[in-house]
């Protein structure tokens, strides 16, 4: 029986969230299945991919061929790189002690690149929403001032205002 670990959707639509398995080449893709060993949720940023990481390698080395997203996926969290190292101890390149520090230093690399990316990505929500702030301020202000300038009557007819009171005064005096 030719197994695969590949991927079974669910979610809604436009929201998809997928399940790891494994399962029979033959089975549809939402079917029977014979072992779930992970989940994937593209939907955040950056994907979320939670796997079963032993019972993934045991998989892999069993035989179980994975999907092209799957062997991404499984590339991305590591589970094939252990399987390269293995490769290089049964063949006496490496010892168990050298493959576990490289597969340690790796890790360490690989956790340093997502809190980076993590880290970026806050980074800029912060710097678009400190932006977005000023520029509603400024917004604000030059409606505050189109408002004020709006509501006050300009020089000229405040200076007619005041004269003409004046003058109809001395006509009425002068009219006595």
């Amino acid at each position: 029986m030719a197994t695969k670990i590949r991927l079974q959707r669910h979610g809604k639509k436009g929201k998809p969230f997928y399940y790891i398995v494994v399962a029979d080449a033959r089975a549809p893709r939402d079917g029977r299945f014979i072992e779930r060993i992970g989940s994937y949720n593209p939907n955040t940023n950056p994907a979320t991919i939670d796997i079963n990481f032993d019972k993934t390698l045991e998989w892999v080395n069993t035989g179980a061929q994975p999907t092209d997203t799957c062997r991404a996926i499984l590339s991305y969290k590591g589970v094939l790189y252990k399987k390269h190292l293995q490769g290089g101890v049964k063949k006496g390149a490496l010892t168990e002690e050298q493959a576990d520090a490289k597969f340690a230093a790796w890790v360490e690399a690989k956790d340093g690149k997502i809190t980076g990316k993590k880290d970026s990505l806050t980074s800029a929500k912060d710097e678009a929403r400190k932006t977005a702030l000023a520029a509603e301020a400024k917004k604000n202000a030059d409606k505050a001032a189109a408002v004020a300038a709006k509501n006050t009557p300009p020089a000229e007819e405040v200076a007619e205002e005041t004269e003409a009171p004046a003058a109809d005064e001395t006509a009425a005096e002068s009219a006595e």
